[in-house]
């Protein structure tokens, strides 16, 4: 329906179509340029479970996220999930984050209701997630040319951690709203 209604507003406007075939190839170019750090960051993550380093993260990361996850963090299968994605996350890997946030929030649904408050504020973690190191933005600022690619570190940390502290202050008041 989209393409139709670009298609009709091109023709409506009287250009060529030459910007579709240039964005559309753009865009190829732009996936491709992005894939290969997707899928090393991917690989990395996935090695970090093999080699037993996202058990030992989870050891690490378990006082700080039972916090949030009182629940989850009992089931060492979620802990191990939840870790890789919190870890992800800070490194800025949105992408390799996801299967681990996926397995996190498969577990605390097998856990049934005692773990709804805290499925929502994985999503909230994940949907707020502060990046140390903003390296899927920096891929995608360096693909574009940018002469330095992660100038904008300090923006995003601001940023984070300001989306973080909001979505946390408002999860914690909805859960006090609607118990």
């Amino acid at each position: 329906m989209l393409f139709i209604f670009s298609t009709l507003a091109l023709a409506a406007s009287g250009g060529s179509g030459d910007a579709v075939f240039r964005g559309a190839e753009q865009a190829v170019e732009f996936c491709i340029g992005i894939a290969g750090g997707i899928c090393l960051w991917s690989g990395v993550m996935e090695l970090t479970e093999q080699c037993g380093l996202a058990r030992a993260l989870g050891r690490l990361l378990k006082k700080p996220l039972s916090r949030l996850f009182p629940a989850s963090c009992r089931d060492e299968q979620i802990l191990s999930a939840l870790s890789q994605n919190i870890s992800a996350n800070l490194l800025g890997l949105g992408n390799a984050a996801t299967p681990a946030g996926i397995r996190a929030a498969q577990g605390m649904a097998a856990l049934g209701s005692r773990a709804q408050d805290e499925l929502c504020m994985l999503v909230v973690l994940n949907t707020a997630s502060i990046q140390l190191i903003p390296s899927t933005i920096a891929a995608v600022r360096s693909s574009y040319g940018a002469a330095s690619a992660f100038d904008i570190t300090a923006a995003v940390w601001i940023s984070s951690f300001i989306s973080l502290a909001v979505g946390l202050a408002a999860a914690h008041i909805l859960k006090r709203l609607w118990p």
